[in-house]
């Protein structure tokens, strides 16, 4: 299946620099603001990366879903580093409903936007959840399908499949593992997906990305790339280099994983 030329493909690598959890206790260079936010980026974007996977905090350092300070991002990314391709997240981190997800991307409507399948149908509303991809899609809103199993994987099938989910090209994201404490992905773990993936090959075209947790992030990442996916990195899901040592910041993940693919 051909990919629809009016959505952006997914970044090749795309930095995820402190997602809704971790905060400068886990690491003094983890970004919690929104200048700097988008100062890792730049950085980011020099040493290899050309996405952001951007999360924003309140005040207090949580992980809010708040479309001002979106907004407030978007336009600082935009003068900082426009080449950049610019995701927004609506991770529920157990405090959003579907209902709040829903508001902030028609709010801020983003070029692109992380929404998990398993979320978004938590309230069994398929019917709105139906009408807010239709809308995402003829808006020219890239959602990327964050799948933390093979059940979620065909469970996006099936919605496509029925047209609850619109189009026959998607992007997704194999979440390698779960956020818990101490979770250590392996390049193993992405198996799963990718036979789940195969059966869906007639129906639809996947442009895919994995992302990992732990000291073997980039051994995961590099096997996803090698298989045909692209790489999601950064702080939210691991602070370690190959090597085994604490990366310095979010730019020192990215030119360590660009050295391992080359």
């Amino acid at each position: 299946m051909a990919r629809d030329p009016s959505l952006p493909p997914l970044p090749k690598i795309m930095v995820a620099p402190n997602g809704a959890r971790r905060t400068k206790a886990d690491h003094p260079a983890l970004p919690l603001t929104v200048s700097e936010t988008v100062d890792a980026a730049l950085a980011c974007f020099e040493a290899g990366a050309d996405g952001l996977h951007a999360h924003v905090r309140d005040k207090t350092g949580a992980h809010v879903l708040d479309p001002v300070l979106y907004l407030d991002l978007l336009s600082e990314m935009n003068a900082a580093v426009p080449q950049m391709q610019v995701q927004i997240t609506t991770e529920a981190v157990g405090k959003y409903s579907p209902r709040d997800q829903r508001q902030l991307v028609r709010d801020v409507v983003p070029q692109s936007v992380s929404i998990s399948v398993a979320e978004m149908l938590s309230d069994g509303d398929l019917v709105r959840a139906s009408a807010f991809y239709g809308w995402a899609r003829e808006t020219g809103i890239a959602v990327q399908h964050i799948l933390y199993s093979s059940d979620d994987l065909t469970r996006l099938s099936e919605l496509i499949a029925s047209k609850a989910v619109p189009g026959t090209d998607h992007q997704i994201l194999f979440v390698l593992g779960r956020y818990k404490d101490n979770q250590e992905s392996a390049p193993s773990d992405l198996e799963p997906f990718l036979e789940e993936l195969e059966k869906t090959r007639d129906s639809w075209a996947a442009d895919w990305a994995v992302c990992a947790f732990g000291r073997r992030e980039t051994d995961c990442l590099v096997e996803a790339v090698k298989r045909g996916g692209k790489a999601r990195i950064g702080f939210e899901n691991g602070l370690w280099n190959r090597d085994g040592s604490l990366a310095r910041d979010n730019a020192d993940r990215v030119r360590d994983l660009v050295s391992a693919l080359n």
